[in-house]
């Protein structure tokens, strides 16, 4: 394709196509451009994030890792055209995001990683950045922490191949494997022209022509006590909903604020506390029959958490490695069918946040 351009109608120079000589040089400029992946041909109001070139797998890295406002994760991977496995890139991405959800990479764990990349580029927390990018709430965060953990839970990735020229045969796997499965594969052509000091990429998208459903699923659910139950007790039973409910009781009785989650899939709620000001939230109870502790967020020196780990340790069946003092650990509340086990984990709690106590009764 020849381009040919002017200035006021007068002055036309044609400007040849350019090339990336690299495919690092191509990911450096996706990183730097996200805008330049026309996601917005799928949806007028869509647009991408990258969180990390080289994200580490177990079958290798990641070239790029990228959200959207909607929690969805893109595995984003690069090829040149003179690459002689270019036909083997779906392959490739598949593999990648096989190996990502195979991985069942704690959800503390991956923010972690991202939020090192994000911070040393923008010198933002992954949260700001995401606010900021995507124009959000506080509450809007939250959910959209809550949709990522769960796609990266389900393995429920999309995936773009970016290559400087994709050829016919390409483009036919692309939209069959569309047309015929449950992934959402998409490809995107660069050409680029170098003119003086510009460089111009005209990006063409393949693969969304064909896609089974473009409507976003629901961003959140409402969750409140009588839905949570519902869902509690259909996935685990009613054994599990009993713990809970005691569990839920006994905070409502230290008038203590309960925050209900809004996941797209898994009901939450958080007993919370107010500690310098801040609203923390203890632990999570999950409609999937497990209770989360995020250690990294509570406001102890390691030595202290550890401690706490090794309390929470000693009753019954649970088990929390230490390593989790960093990040944050999940146990299935049937540890706790146990009533004097039941007691025994509330009381922990109480002995290190003592504000539980001192909270006021709810009106």
């Amino acid at each position: 394709m020849t381009m040919v351009v002017s200035r006021n109608g007068a002055k036309a120079k044609i400007v040849q196509p350019s090339a990336f000589e690299q495919e690092r040089s191509l990911q450096q400029y996706i990183h730097a451009n996200p805008e330049s992946i026309p996601v917005q041909e799928l949806r007028e109001d869509k647009k991408l994030l990258i969180l990390k070139r080289e994200f580490p797998t177990n079958s290798g890295p990641i070239d790029a890792l990228a959200i959207d406002k909607d929690g969805e994760i893109y595995i984003v991977e690069t090829k040149l055209y003179k690459n002689p496995d270019k036909r083997t890139v779906i392959a490739q991405a598949l593999d990648y995001g096989a190996a990502l959800w195979a991985g069942q990479l704690e959800f503390a764990s991956f923010l972690k990683t991202i939020d090192e990349d994000i911070h040393r580029k923008f010198e933002l927390s992954f949260e700001d950045k995401a606010k900021e990018f995507f124009e959000l709430s506080d509450e809007s965060t939250d959910v959209l922490k809550s949709l990522m953990e769960t796609n990266l839970k389900d393995g429920n990735l999309k995936f773009i191949i970016l290559m400087d020229s994709i050829d016919p045969r390409l483009k036919d796997l692309i939209v069959y494997v569309n047309q015929n499965s449950k992934f959402d594969i998409y490809g995107v052509q660069f050409k680029f022209y170098k003119l003086d000091d510009y460089e111009i990429v005209i990006p063409q998208l393949f693969g969304g022509e064909v896609k089974k459903n473009l409507t976003p699923r629901s961003s959140k659910i409402i969750w409140d006590e009588n839905l949570f139950f519902k869902d509690l007790t259909a996935n685990v039973g009613s054994r599990e909903a009993n713990i809970v409910r005691s569990i839920l009781n006994w905070y409502k009785s230290k008038g203590t604020r309960i925050k209900w989650g809004a996941g797209a899939k898994i009901g939450t709620f958080f007993p919370t506390v107010e500690i310098g000001g801040k609203q923390l939230c203890l632990f999570g109870v999950e409609s999937n029959g497990k209770i989360v502790i995020v250690f990294q967020d509570f406001p102890f020196d390691h030595e202290t958490k550890c401690s706490m780990i090794e309390d929470i340790n000693s009753i019954g069946d649970i088990s929390i490695p230490e390593r989790a003092a960093k990040t944050w650990k999940s146990f299935p509340l049937s540890c706790l069918e146990n009533k004097e086990l039941l007691e025994q984990f509330l009381k922990t709690y109480e002995r290190y946040f003592p504000e539980i106590s001192e909270e006021k009764p709810s009106d």
